[in-house]
């Protein structure tokens, strides 16, 4: 079995494939001080649950954009299940993609291997949105190459700022809201967060269609990417597991099978 580990700024998700099916998919806030030992205490009783065990992982395919969790990942997976990791961004692990802009290397592993999910299961030209501890946005052309993208302040980290920022204001949960004119502080810090949000997605994929000249299908994922998905007609499409999805797709054309 291949087990895909994608290490995001504040999430870390684990998830098992057996061929194409999903087995089960585990979640972890991401902990750079997080120890090998700590990390297969948790994650194995975790598959436990779903009658796995860290025995039956024959192969590994690592994505991170915390480099302080990639030595423990490692040793994670090289003591407890017995093989090397294939890790996205280091030398000779392939994409199977063109990449589009002046320093490759800089852009996020994620942002690539989302793209490599969508060339392999959406048609082109694509625009992906992922709802992260940023949220981005990203351009796929109709042959699957990746042309660059765009970075903006994610939502959690908005609300963070926003209650840091003002004495006066709490610390609210990201929802969305029956009114957009609000009553009282808390359901307007929500409309100004939802409803700004709204018109942030609405108003740059206007401009990054305009700026292609084309029409592009929009791809929503991410944590917060279903919230959002239903509150505009700009997205079409809601992929809750295109990151894990391409990297089980980075892996087998690492290794020949390009089904």
């Amino acid at each position: 079995m291949l087990l895909a580990i994608d290490v995001g700024n504040t999430n870390t998700v684990f998830a098992v494939f057996d061929g194409e099916e999903m087995r089960g998919q585990w979640r972890a806030a991401t902990d750079a001080q997080r120890t090998a030992d700590e990390h297969a205490v948790w994650f194995g009783q975790l598959m436990a649950r779903e009658s796995l065990d860290l025995d039956d992982i024959d192969h590994v395919v690592l994505s991170t954009v915390v480099p302080q969790c990639l030595s423990a990942l490692k040793t994670l997976c090289e003591q407890y299940c017995g093989c090397t990791p294939m890790v996205v961004g280091e030398a000779g692990v392939e994409l199977g993609i063109e990449v589009h802009v002046a320093q490759p290397g800089e852009v996020g592993a994620d942002r690539l291997v989302n793209a490599v999910g969508a060339e392999k299961l959406h048609s082109g030209p694509l625009i992906i949105i992922d709802f992260g501890t940023a949220t981005t946005f990203d351009a796929i052309n109709e042959d699957g190459s990746y042309e660059g993208g765009i970075i903006a302040p994610g939502i959690n980290l908005s609300l963070e700022s926003l209650h840091q920022a003002a004495a006066q204001l709490p610390r609210i949960a990201v929802s969305r809201p029956d009114r957009v004119i609000a009553k009282s502080t808390v359901p307007a810090m929500q409309s100004g967060i939802y409803w700004g949000y709204i018109g942030l997605i609405e108003g740059i994929v206007k401009r990054m269609k305009e700026e292609y000249g084309s029409p592009m299908t929009v791809i929503a994922t991410g944590g917060l990417a279903r919230l959002f998905s239903d509150g505009t007609p700009v997205i079409d499409s809601f992929d809750p597991d295109l990151t894990l999805r391409g990297l089980l797709e980075i892996y087998r054309r690492n290794r020949g099978d390009r089904r």
